[in-house]
């Protein structure tokens, strides 16, 4: 059960089914932040409101974003960490397969790609081979090479990252400054409302932001599982991406936030 001891002490916990919802949901992301999980006895306890109303308290919430749900009560949000890239290869590949196909109508023949390092936007490659007239800037030696087969291709240098087949560091972030592209196209380990895009590697998210910052526009690509999740590293806000491309559109409070930055979903 959870005691007086694990409630905030200040401000009091309001008991009862009068108090509003948002305010006893408040409260109960409170707990959970600082406690890391509770049981929907132990809240139901607390606030002395059915175990029906705390389920629907932390559905709530997990819809958000702010918690995870599970069996019986809730924990903390944890952030995301990715698996290795081979791993991350065969994830998803039909969602993979969907997003690249979208990517392929959306991007113009004759356009300058910003393109990151990624199993996302590795899938996607090969797809843009069919766009005439590209020409395609990435720090990913797999990408270059499916690029450089039929367009024009630049390999950002710096350090060699064997575990993604990548280069990083300072040196990319600097070559990526010497560009001008129409589109950065990225992937990311995260899409929330609240936070925006995110990478779970701080040398990806510098490219990624390094790229953006270079860029006429940005399309980011992320699948449905990526959504409503955070992750370590800030990439940008949902009003700095143009186009959103996912196998299956987003919806709540993230879908809200994408159509009040004016994000064009596909």
């Amino acid at each position: 059960m959870l005691t007086r001891s694990l409630l905030p002490v200040s401000p009091q916990v309001e008991t009862g089914a009068c108090v509003k919802p948002k305010d006893r949901q408040a409260k109960i992301l409170e707990i959970v932040r600082r406690d890391g999980e509770a049981s929907v006895e132990a809240l139901s306890a607390a606030f002395d409101v059915s175990a029906e109303t705390v389920r629907r308290d932390l559905a709530a919430l997990a819809e958000a974003g702010t918690l995870t749900k599970h069996h019986g009560g809730a924990r903390r949000l944890r952030l995301h960490r990715e698996g290795s890239f081979e791993d991350r290869l065969y994830d998803n590949a039909e969602a993979k397969s969907a997003i690249a196909a979208k990517l392929a109508r959306a991007v113009e023949p004759g356009e300058t790609l910003f393109i990151d390092t990624g199993t996302t936007t590795l899938a996607c490659a090969e797809a843009l081979t069919g766009v005439e007239g590209l020409t395609v800037v990435t720090n990913s030696l797999a990408i270059a090479r499916i690029a450089g087969a039929t367009g024009r291709t630049y390999l950002l240098g710096g350090a060699y990252v064997p575990r993604n087949d990548q280069t990083a560091g300072p040196f990319v972030i600097e070559e990526i400054g010497r560009f001008q592209a129409d589109r950065a196209v990225l992937t990311v380990a995260a899409l929330d409302a609240g936070a925006g895009a995110m990478d779970a590697d701080m040398d990806e998210a510098q490219i990624a932001r390094a790229m953006i910052a270079n860029a006429r526009s940005v399309t980011v690509l992320a699948h449905k599982d990526k959504f409503a999740r955070r992750a370590a590293f800030k990439v940008c806000r949902l009003d700095e991406i143009d186009l959103l491309v996912s196998d299956e559109a987003p919806d709540g409070p993230l879908a809200s936030e994408l159509a009040e930055a004016g994000v064009e979903v596909q």
